[in-house]
């Protein structure tokens, strides 16, 4: 199979399951928490880059222990997720920068799905599926959080439990997506598809599927438009992304 063909099949697979989770952050208000963690993410980055594995799989624990420290913080402390993630992105891009190659460091920051080996694509797609699954689960429950966690509770729903399952998906979205876009574009994956399918959906399923819709589109116009120019995909993939947004303002119900 040839190289192109197996970023594009995982940039769409990536890129559907980023936009399908991105529409149960975006009424949680946390869709721009994919980019911090993105951020968080740049020190595995750096050291898959200076030992040679999947990037992915280096930005993975990093992610994981962000998520957690969020989680527990959030718990203890009460204040909204977003502002702790501040604090601990802060760190582990600060962490990062001390050890980052910097001839290395536009893979690190932007991304370069037109290399991925044939095994990391494989995996990257698995992946994808099960986010597909366990997102599909949880919809309705998460969706419910979202209005009301008094409410959640009320129906014996375990809120901890669930928050904690959903931020472990968007943990293992950022490192997918770090791939694609690189450490500093994940938020736009998510958010992007996102607030496009809610200027033209008149219903949740309609929101659902055409968030994954243009998360899979954005991915393969972005991946095709850098074979056309030689300019890398992961800009290229967002740019796609904010067009499409722009268009839908045209349409907006």
């Amino acid at each position: 199979m040839s190289r192109f063909l197996l970023s594009l099949l995982s940039g769409m697979f990536i890129g559907g399951a980023a936009g399908y989770l991105g529409s149960l952050m975006l009424p949680k208000r946390m869709s721009l928490t994919a980019g911090p963690l993105g951020h968080l993410a740049l020190p595995g980055i750096a050291l898959a880059l200076i030992y040679g594995f999947n990037i992915s799989l280096g930005a993975f624990p990093f992610v994981i222990l962000g998520i957690t420290l969020i989680w527990v913080f959030e718990r203890r402390t009460k204040l909204p997720p977003e502002a702790l993630t501040a604090v601990v992105f802060a760190t582990g891009v600060a962490v990062a920068f001390f050890f980052l190659p910097i001839e290395q460091a536009e893979t690190a920051l932007v991304g370069d799905i037109l290399s991925i080996q044939f095994n990391d694509a494989v995996s990257s797609i698995i992946l994808c599926v099960l986010t597909f699954f366990i997102v599909g689960k949880i919809y309705s429950k998460m969706t419910l959080i979202n209005i009301s966690e008094d409410l959640a509770k009320s129906q014996k729903i375990n809120v901890g439990k669930y928050n904690l399952v959903y931020l472990m998906l968007i943990a293992l979205i950022v490192a997918l997506g770090v791939k694609v876009v690189g450490g500093l574009l994940t938020a736009a994956i998510v958010a992007i598809p996102a607030v496009t399918s809610r200027n033209l959906a008149k219903s949740l399923t309609q929101y659902k599927f055409l968030s994954l819709s243009f998360g899979i589109l954005s991915s393969t116009s972005g991946i095709f438009l850098s074979q056309l120019t030689s300019l890398p995909a992961g800009p290229l993939i967002i740019v796609s992304s904010a067009f499409m947004f722009l268009i839908s303002m045209i349409f907006k119900r």
